[in-house]
């Protein structure tokens, strides 16, 4: 490995944990108790997001079936074509956009306020037309990316996911939430075989 390489390696772990304490220091704590509210209630939550966003939107909607709030991650490119009949009256839609502006979630946003939904927004943008559109809105917070051109999605990632974690983590207390139900869904694998064990 080039020294170069060994040393851009390590500055990825500084850069990473930098930016999870700047999530802290920005987190807007009267939004989030609000989003927590709403999730806390919602009969259905949908999560929605595009590249890397997506995908941690994706993994955000596993979380929450694993504290079973019933949700599910729905494709922008399928939300306009059906996809968006998922989401009724005073359910919740989850939509994470970093600048904000992202073409294929202004559509979404628009579709779950005609059907009486309520929108949390996370995004760095809060001036974005979908932080403005939002009943919620979470602020991210990043300086840079890992890489040196400053370009990849690596830190905002992270950022977005610990949002989602420190989410979770509020909703296991607020709907009281207890180790005995995650045992009964998840049976599989080393947890599965440590939650049920008699």
């Amino acid at each position: 490995m080039k020294a170069e390489a060994l040393f851009s390696a390590k500055q990825a772990f500084v850069i990473e944990s930098q930016t999870v304490k700047a999530q802290l220091d920005a987190m807007d704590w009267d939004a989030f108790a609000k989003a927590v509210d709403l999730l806390a209630k919602a009969e259905r939550i949908g999560t929605s997001g595009c590249g890397h966003s997506g995908i941690c939107c994706d993994h955000f909607a596993h979380s929450l079936c694993c504290i079973e709030r019933p949700a599910r991650f729905i494709s922008p490119a399928e939300a306009v074509h059906g996809a968006m009949g998922f989401i009724q009256k005073d359910d919740v839609l989850i939509l994470a956009s970093r600048g904000g502006k992202t073409g294929e979630l202004i559509p979404m946003l628009d579709i779950a306020k005609r059907k009486g939904a309520y929108v949390i927004s996370v995004t760095e943008n809060l001036s974005s037309p979908l932080a403005v559109g939002s009943d919620v809105v979470l602020p991210m917070k990043v300086e840079r990316e890992t890489d040196k051109y400053n370009s990849q999605s690596t830190s905002s990632f992270v950022g977005l996911a610990s949002v989602f974690d420190a989410l979770q983590t509020a909703l296991i207390e607020e709907t009281g939430y207890v180790n005995e139900q995650f045992a009964v869904i998840h049976p599989g694998g080393a947890v599965g075989e440590r939650l049920n064990k008699k």
